[in-house]
């Protein structure tokens, strides 16, 4: 592997033309690809294999005019205190709001109030609903304006009118903003770490080409395979990152060959085949955690993960080739000014390589090198402070409530939250979350009614609509209404109890009853994701496991690798929960409405923080192995590994930080908390895991940590990752692990 990147390193530092032309006609004829493919689809959510999900297809095919997955809404009327809906002012506005949204674009249906029986008990509170005939992400703004506009329109002589349902638009979660901070702070990152303009842009510029490529190759290709815009939030959040994370690796590893006093190419062909062959298997470690998302089985994650590893796979093949032929533009603008004056011709002569490999040799540690020293003389210490702190972080995650959000959730100042407390406070809290039931067979007629009398009598349901039958009369539709709200645990049980029972009715005489609605799709999507947890933490950790092993020929760090992924990623959701679901420092980070955490939450959290979490691994042990496998004993290799290592992963984590934290100063909730979420777990992952945990773990373990069976090493392919042939072979000798343990790296 090292030999081959290397010299794809060379090829395109020779060749920088050319290398660079290809990638901008790749651009560009993507972008192009874009601009003329169809727009993407609209958004639209399905879970195959559920129970909600079978009915809605069942209804689409049986009840084709109505549309049943077609945005809905619900205007809300309440009288003035003290008056009646039923009033012949309040009533009038009613009806001119009918009549209102019954002319407007997209409407199918418009239910009034006093001919659906939509009006309360007390007689002070009534709905219209409002059906249209397609999907909410395909509603045009003229028909959101109509909606708005009608309502403000009956907002008068003291009737209160507010509005929910799917058909309200929400304001957009993205704004830029998160972006453009993320990018600000990380080129003033890499501005530090550097000292170099050319080199701090040189991972930016890289990094957007990579974006730019697989986000237009997301738009020409997303009418063909069903991907809507949002897929691509993904791929640019963690393309973004990770793009400017693998360019960061590289320019550094240049810098470094530079200074032993290696000739330019050569410097770039070492960084490609060193630096390189750890961004290949960081970038594997992405795609595997990302790609498995299609264990879960919900085509909208699938897609999501699929197309950001795709996006990283790009921003692999962009690190490994673009930038090394951008060195060859700038081969010595990408050091700093007081390194460049040592590089006066085109080579360096042996004398000043041997100057400056003593001049290397002789260097003070750095930060890196005597925190890793400080690690390694208390590593009990250090080991136990930080698996105790994460630890006591992590205790709130053991309350975890997960949910989906919906209106009750919402900010208590949105018309949205509003209609679902009005509605609340006049009808029950189940009328937010009404269940729906089908019923398929020769006499639909009578086995509904047959199933709404056992229903209607049925401890926890408040109220039993009079069945619907379609034209066919082959199937019927009951509306079931509970006592407690959507997101009340005993909903969740009265909806398992129910299909218990409605399972068995019918059966006989071949006909099926299905229990479906809003409220129970939210209960099947949880029980989805979290019987997919283990499947999909198993898959990924394996998978990862096995190409930590190929990359670290050890079994031990790939174990230490993955657990304390674990640690890092509870602690997260630790805070996340005392956050967002307790309220804690809700004010600080503007959480409107403290709640349930989203179901979605916890398996991407996995997906994204773990393939993080290896790119830091690898980036730092490889570094550490390379030394070990020139001759260095582990408590040396640990020490080099931060020296060279340990700036560039600490920069990488600040970047990736200040990418996340960015979408905390989003206005949507949901965005907040996975903004926060992604920050907070690479902190705690790269400088409490990789450099504290992990070097302690060393520390303790000696050389035992590299212990690998034997049969196990002839089985395994050796890939070469920290580039031990490459030496042997620019030196003419055999491999240094193969001269002596305890030879000398600067022996090279």
């Amino acid at each position: 592997m090292a030999i081959f990147l290397s010299r794809l390193g060379r090829f395109a530092f020779r060749h920088r033309g050319l290398t660079v032309l290809v990638w901008l006609l790749m651009l560009g004829g993507v972008a192009v690809a874009a601009s003329a493919a169809p727009p993407p689809p609209a958004d639209t959510f399905s879970m195959p294999g559920t129970e909600s999900q079978k009915a809605f297809d069942l209804l689409e095919e049986k009840f084709p005019a109505a549309s049943a997955d077609g945005a809905t809404a619900r205007v809300v009327l309440r009288a003035p205190d003290g008056g009646k809906i039923s009033d012949p002012s309040p009533k009038a506005r009613v009806g001119e709001l009918v009549a209102d949204l019954t002319g407007s674009p997209q409407v199918a249906n418009v239910a009034d109030p006093f001919t659906a029986r939509a009006v309360s008990k007390d007689g002070t509170t009534a709905y219209a609903t409002v059906s249209y005939k397609v999907i909410a992400t395909e509603l045009t703004d003229e028909a959101h304006d109509a909606l708005l506009g009608a309502a403000d329109k009956a907002r008068s002589d003291g009737l209160t009118v507010e509005v929910g349902g799917d058909a309200v638009p929400v304001e957009q979660a993205l704004n830029g903003t998160a972006e453009l901070i993320g990018l600000g702070v990380s080129a003033v990152i890499l501005l530090v770490t550097f000292g170099s303009l050319v080199a701090a842009g040189m991972p930016l510029l890289t990094a957007v080409v990579g974006v730019g490529i697989g986000i237009s190759a997301i738009g020409a290709l997303g009418s063909t395979l069903g991907l809507s815009s949002t897929t691509t939030t993904l791929a640019m959040m963690i393309g973004l990152a990770v793009g400017i994370d693998y360019a960061l690796f590289i320019v550094s590893r240049y810098r470094t060959e530079m200074a032993d006093g290696r000739e330019r190419e050569e410097a770039a062909g070492r960084a490609t085949g060193t630096a390189g062959s750890a961004v290949v298997f960081a970038g594997l470690t992405v795609i595997v955690a990302l790609a498995g998302l299609a264990v879960v089985n919900v085509p909208m994650l699938t897609k999501m993960g699929l197309t950001a590893a795709g996006t990283v796979a790009v921003a692999v093949l962009v690190a490994v080739t673009l930038v090394p032929a951008l060195l060859g533009f700038a081969p010595l603008r990408v050091l700093r000014r007081r390194d460049r004056k040592a590089f006066r011709g085109k080579e360096l002569s042996a004398r000043q390589r041997r100057k400056a490999q003593k001049r290397e040799a002789r260097q003070k540690p750095n930060m890196g090198a005597r925190w890793a020293s400080f690690v390694l003389r208390r590593p009990a210490a250090v080991l136990l402070l930080g698996v105790l702190s994460l630890g006591v972080i992590a205790v709130p995650a053991t309350q975890l409530e997960l949910g989906l959000p919906g209106e009750g959730t919402m900010a208590p100042d949105t018309t949205q939250r509003k209609a679902y407390d009005l509605l609340s406070e006049s009808f029950g809290d189940g009328f937010n979350g009404p269940l729906m039931v089908t019923v398929e067979a020769d006499d639909a007629k009578g086995l509904a009614a047959e199933v709404g009398g056992e229903l209607a009598g049925r401890p926890g349901v408040v109220a039993v609509s009079p069945p619907v039958l379609n034209e066919a009369g082959d199937t019927a539709i009951i509306n079931v209404v509970p006592e407690t709200g959507p997101s009340d645990n005993r909903t969740e049980e009265l909806v398992r109890s129910i299909r218990e029972e409605l399972g068995t009715t019918g059966t006989d005489a071949g006909a099926e009853v299905l229990l479906t609605g809003q409220t129970a799709m939210f209960i099947d999507f949880s029980k989805t994701l979290n019987d997919a947890l283990l499947p999909y933490i198993g898959l990924v950790v394996g998978l990862a496991f096995l190409l930590l092993m190929l990359v670290f020929r050890s079994v031990l760090v790939p174990l230490k690798a993955a657990l304390g992924f674990l640690l890092s990623v509870s602690a997260a959701l630790g805070v996340i929960v005392a956050v967002f679901q307790w309220g804690w420092f809700a004010d600080i980070v503007g959480v409107d409405q403290p709640g349930p955490i989203m179901s979605t939450m916890p398996i991407f959290m996995i997906g994204v923080v773990f393939g993080l979490a290896m790119d830091y691994e690898v980036f730092l042990v490889t570094r550490m192995r390379e030394a070990y496998a020139h001759g260095e004993s582990t408590h040396n290799a640990v020490v080099t590994g931060f020296r060279y290592s340990g700036r560039i992963v600490a920069a990488a984590a600040l970047i990736m930080t200040s990418v996340f934290s960015g979408f905390v100063m989003e206005d949507n909730d949901f965005v907040k908390m996975v903004g926060l979420a992604l920050a907070l777990a690479v902190v705690f992952d790269a400088f409490v895991v990789r450099m504290a945990i992990i070097p302690a773990l060393f520390a303790l373990l000696g050389d035992r940590a590299w212990w690998l069976p034997k049969w196990l090493d002839r089985l395994l392919p050796d890939m070469d990752v920290e580039g031990e042939k490459l030496s042997a072979q620019k030196s003419g000798s055999t491999p240094p692990r193969q001269r002596g343990e305890h030879e000398s790296v600067f022996s090279r």
